[in-house]
């Protein structure tokens, strides 16, 4: 076991190396940059908390990705929000080399594929923030959501026909949006 000292540098490093990945996906999933924030920390809690239960049966990164994931389910079920993504997501920089127009007609596409994704249910949407957005592998996926790999295709390729539903455009130009 770790004594306090040898604990505190590894939950330091831990956090310094998957910090991005957890917060990037807790904020797709929660809509909202302070509550990704709480729950990143939350998360990191979880880790400190569990780290003797870690069983190296999968990648370090993974496990703990998992728990953002149950983090984030936890966080819906309380919350039970309406909209997974709201205004000032994933912040591109405009250029200014894009018409007014050209703008405005992308935050409209925009707001347009992040309403469609938050209408999609917590697993669909699940799948398609880690597949889509973070571009994790379909083996990634599926420990991170502790389910087979064909769950995760099947999954991925039903989320896609829905949101092509919802929004009337080719799916590559929504994860393109999304990003």
């Amino acid at each position: 076991m770790f004594d306090s000292e040898d604990l505190e540098v590894t939950i330091s490093k831990l956090y310094q190396a998957h910090y991005l990945d957890v917060y990037k996906f807790l904020i797709c999933f929660s809509g909202n940059r302070n509550d990704a924030e709480d729950l990143t920390q939350e998360v990191f809690i979880r880790v400190l908390n569990h780290l003797s239960r870690y069983n190296q049966q999968s990648s370090i990164k993974t496990w703990i990705l998992s728990i953002a994931k149950h983090v984030a389910i936890d966080h819906h079920r309380k919350k039970k929000f309406v909209s997974i993504f709201k205004e000032g997501f994933f912040k591109n920089i405009v250029s200014t080399t894009k018409q007014p127009i050209e703008q405005m007609e992308e935050k409209e596409l925009q707001k347009m594929v992040h309403d469609a994704i938050s209408s999609l249910k917590p697993d669909y949407r699940s799948i398609v923030i880690l597949r889509g957005i973070n571009e994790f592998s379909v083996k990634e996926t599926s420990e991170i959501l502790q389910c087979s790999q064909s769950k995760v295709k099947v999954s991925y390729h039903r989320a896609f026909k829905e949101l092509k539903k919802k929004i009337n455009v080719d799916a590559e130009e929504v994860l393109r949006h999304a990003r």
